[in-house]
């Protein structure tokens, strides 16, 4: 499994890892393959009002990965990524799974198309 991870911390950095990511999608030919990995300052970016050319191209990047993995992202960060890759799921095929094991996971499990609440030790 290739394993994009987006770490750039400018916004014309992340725009050109991003290009460099679906270009070596494209290199590896489309297999759904690749795990997308996204960080919290990272999202702050791809979502920011006016950057709508990099929310395309995150679309572009994770609608061919079979797995986007969020880290290090806010309760609502975390919704929103479910919706944004549902939002565009009907043309691509996708379904959305979400596992949380707290109640900052709520809005992530309820956006997805599967919701998954395991038992951890928060709220214990």
């Amino acid at each position: 499994m290739e394993i994009f991870i987006l770490s750039e911390t400018t916004t014309k950095g992340l725009f050109r890892q991003l290009c460099e990511c679906i270009a070596k999608q494209k290199q590896i030919g489309f297999s759904r393959d690749v795990a997308t990995v996204v960080g919290g300052e990272q999202l702050s970016k791809i979502t920011a009002q006016g950057k709508e050319k990099l929310l395309e191209e995150f679309i572009r990047l994770t609608s061919q990965s079979s797995v986007v993995i969020a880290c290090r992202v806010s309760p609502k960060q975390k919704a929103e990524v479910v919706n944004i890759i549902r939002k565009h799921e009907e043309k691509n095929n996708i379904t959305t799974l979400a596992i949380g094991d707290g109640a900052n996971d709520v809005n992530m499990i309820t956006a997805a198309h599967i919701g998954v609440g395991i038992r951890g030790l928060e709220g214990q």
